[in-house]
């Protein structure tokens, strides 16, 4: 399995509002812990952390050979549902065959054989699960977005981070937009006032979709190619796993605050659709100061373009434009930023996640700035998610109130 370039306590329902959110938030950003490197596992600044990656198929693959390249890191095992790709991942690693584990249960058999770190790049659905054994076994965890595909599951992870910090553990999220320098800076000038006090956001995503094919009798088949998703219980949706990216840069930009409500309508504008996900999306977000974000997106065969994620913040007297491939800047008032061309921010951003990831290990820095944005950016994304596909306008508090774990079924599938 592979992820995309993207629990609960027993008896115990958790539910998140607005206040508790932020709050939750700000503590988790304000949480700073150094430890001596004696008490870190691997922490010693020229060891190597023993890793293992969970999904390793394209992106796993190819973030797996980053992780190679960084030179701080030893894969010990691997682990994937197809038993032939889990083989061909470990080959290229020089993983011991011994230690390449497959099946829906290979996660748990490699994190046994004893990691210090696992790398999450399935597809999201099984992120809480296997970020749960993880974080419980004591491991770093570095995983890819969305954080999960339902509220529960959004809940699960803000609960990890906060556990991965009380351990002494890093848990890290990989969005690459917040690790650009040009994105960075006009961010930086934003807060101290560069678009006076912001009006509306508009965010953008646009590409070509993936292949979905007909469904067979199990979900095996939707589980290769990026298929799964057009599967709102395996990836999310469209919305949740791609327009990510665009609307998590939009949250950064106000401040990682979660809007008060959303509206909107969607649709399935592919050819001959299989999977439940709708492809194309307006969504308006209200916040509680008055903000607006409006998202559009589709995933649909056309000739969309190079610029195909982004945003323009409109302020006072000046706005912010910017790109995940492209100029980023800000035009007007007397904070404006020339900015320059974000260039290559998929691998780029990745190898920065990745550095981060092993400098926060061996310094012993467990705050883990990464959980806090990224849950509040998948929430966000499903509460558009279920306002469009209603066609309704939800508040942030129904969706938590209402949120349900979404089942996936896995009928036929081998353990």
């Amino acid at each position: 399995m592979a992820s995309n370039p993207p629990g609960r306590r027993d008896g115990e329902r958790q539910v998140l509002s607005r206040r508790r959110f932020m709050a939750g938030a700000a503590a988790a950003g304000a949480a700073f812990t150094i430890v001596k490197p004696s008490l870190v596992r691997a922490a010693q600044a020229n060891s190597k952390v023993e890793l293992g990656i969970v999904g390793c198929g394209g992106r796993g693959g190819w973030i797996a050979q980053l992780f190679a390249r960084h030179g701080g890191y030893k894969f010990t095992a691997v682990a994937d549902y197809f038993p032939q790709v889990a083989d061909r991942c470990g080959e290229a690693l020089g993983v011991d065959k011994a230690r390449r584990f497959s099946g829906l249960l290979g996660y748990k058999r490699m994190i046994d054989s004893k990691v210090d770190a696992v790398a999450l790049e399935t597809p999201p659905w099984v992120f809480p699960e296997h970020a749960t054994a993880a974080v419980n076994a004591g491991c770093h965890v570095f995983m890819a977005k969305p954080v999960a595909v339902d509220v529960p599951g959004c809940q699960t992870i803000a609960q990890l981070g906060g556990k991965a910090t009380e351990t002494r553990k890093v848990f890290l999220v990989d969005f690459q937009i917040r690790t650009d320098l040009f994105w960075v800076e006009a961010v930086k000038r934003i807060r101290e006032g560069a678009l006076g006090k912001m009006a509306i956001i508009c965010s953008y995503y646009n590409d070509d979709g993936f292949s979905d094919p007909p469904k067979t009798k199990t979900i095996e088949s939707r589980l290769q190619g990026l298929i799964w998703v057009n599967d709102v219980d395996l990836g999310g949706s469209y919305l949740v796993n791609a327009g990510i990216h665009a609307i998590d840069g939009a949250l950064w930009l106000a401040g990682d605050k979660p809007p008060v409500s959303a509206m909107g309508c969607s649709r399935r504008g592919r050819k001959n659709p299989n999977g439940d996900s709708d492809d194309t999306y307006s969504v308006t977000y209200e916040f509680a100061d008055g903000l607006i974000l409006s998202h559009r997106g589709e995933h649909i065969q056309n000739l969309s373009g190079d610029d195909f994620c982004g945003l323009v913040a409109y302020g006072q007297g000046a706005l912010m434009e910017g790109r995940y491939n492209g100029k980023t800047w800000l035009h007007g008032g007397e904070k404006g930023y020339r900015g320059g061309d974000v260039q290559g921010l998929y691998e780029a951003g990745a190898v920065r996640n990745i550095d981060t990831f092993h400098k926060s290990i061996t310094q012993g820095l467990f705050d883990n700035p990464t959980v806090g944005p990224s849950v509040n950016s998948t929430l966000t994304c499903i509460l558009g998610r279920e306002a469009a596909r209603n066609n309704t306008k939800l508040t942030w508090d129904e969706m938590l109130k209402t949120g349900k774990k979404i089942e996936v079924d896995l009928t036929g599938l081998r353990q």
